[in-house]
């Protein structure tokens, strides 16, 4: 297994500083690691490990993670600019390609990435993310996806990170640990790195929630069906290779059943007893999926 390395800095183009982590020779193919919400880059270490000794793995803590710059305006997490931040940093790193693996938002990220900078990418590897046209759609007409996405209007509420941090990051281990199927893998280890990163913050990464407009109607928002978007633009032409847990309680298995007209080169792995976080609960499983996608 790889050593990984804590502890790196990139400065991108715009100014902002991303912290990451890799394992691995620069010079080798990019395997680059996006993390979700409330996660940071450690949610890849089994990875980081694995794939060091074949390529240059690395898993940046996104914008507003951790030890990543935390810039505080909701505007500053608009799409436009966790997209660019994720160009820039392979610039940073000194690749004009690579393949992203991306969980949750960073899956959400690197579906528009993908659709948006297909040059950019030799292929996209997802875990339990949805691309952005079914996800719009459901929120906009599926009571079931509606229902199971309503702690998205939870985190985009006044003072959230405020309620999420109360009594030692309780509320915020209760939405996360609720969403899988077991929470054997969030161990006293895990879970001082977890409030580590946490106690960093919490502002930044449910700034993602309150700067999209892809999210349940409310009484005073209408969310998802206030807005219309073009499947031509969100083409992806590069071949995506997608891992899902069917156990997710909050992206629905429906989801993915408009991805044959959205993608050129599809190919969806199910998983019976995997939910939300399977990345977390089936390490070794996601492995191997990943060293088979890059094969095939």
């Amino acid at each position: 297994m790889a050593v990984i390395t804590e502890g790196q800095f990139a400065t991108l183009a715009s100014g902002i500083r991303l912290h990451y982590a890799s394992a691995g020779e620069p010079g080798r193919p990019l395997l680059l690691f996006l993390h979700g919400f409330p996660e940071f880059w450690y949610a890849w270490q089994a990875q980081l490990a694995k794939f060091g000794d074949s390529h240059f793995a690395v898993a940046p803590d996104l914008r507003g993670y951790n030890l990543s710059d935390q810039p505080e305006e909701v505007a500053a997490y608009r799409p436009k600019l966790l997209l660019q931040d994720i160009a820039q940093f392979m610039d940073a790193l000194g690749y004009s390609r690579c393949v992203i693996v991306g969980h949750d938002w960073g899956g959400a990220l690197a579906w528009q990435f993908a659709a948006r900078r297909p040059e950019r990418l030799d292929r996209l590897l997802i875990i339990n993310a949805t691309h952005p046209v079914p996800f719009a759609e459901g929120l906009a007409r599926d009571p079931a996806q509606q229902a199971a996405s309503q702690y998205m209007n939870f985190l985009r509420s006044e003072r959230s990170e405020q309620a999420l941090a109360q009594d030692d990051f309780r509320p915020l281990e209760r939405l996360m640990l609720g969403m899988g199927e077991n929470d054997g893998w969030f161990d006293q280890a895990t879970r001082r790195r977890y409030h580590d990163c946490w106690s960093r913050g919490l502002r930044g990464g449910i700034n993602y929630y309150r700067a999209s407009a892809v999210h349940p109607p409310t009484d005073t928002e209408p969310g998802a069906a206030g807005i219309t978007l073009d499947p031509s633009v969100f083409q992806v032409t590069v071949p995506v290779r997608v891992l899902w847990g069917l156990k997710d309680r909050a992206m629905l298995p429906s989801l993915l059943e408009p991805l044959d007209a959205l993608v050129d080169d599809l190919q969806i792995e199910r998983v019976d007893d995997a939910s939300h976080w399977i990345i977390h609960e089936q390490p070794d499983r996601v492995n191997h999926w990943i060293a088979r996608s890059l094969e095939h």
